[in-house]
């Protein structure tokens, strides 16, 4: 079976489909890694990118900081890592 390729995965949320798109891989860092440089490439990227995050569990610590930035995000469950897809509301 083959994997699904992670910006694929921004097609099957609410995510829109029309904007640029950026991934950031924090799979192997342990907190509070993937939280501090997820909010850092954020804060880099245009407000108009759809931020994918690679990550080997769900961003439980993120989702309130992502709230009250403005964000919106939708988590899936691939199996073998966890993809979480951010955006500007």
């Amino acid at each position: 079976m083959q994997q699904s390729n992670p910006t694929d995965i921004v097609d099957r949320t609410d995510a829109p489909s029309d904007r640029p798109r950026d991934q950031i891989d924090v799979r192997t860092l342990g907190p509070p890694e993937p939280l501090a440089r997820t909010l850092e490439r954020l804060a880099e990227l245009p407000e108009e990118t759809v931020l994918v995050q690679r990550n080997d569990r769900a961003p439980q610590f993120l989702y309130p900081k992502l709230e009250d930035r403005g964000y919106a995000f939708e988590t899936v469950d691939c199996g073998d890592e966890v993809v979480t897809v951010v955006w500007r509301a």
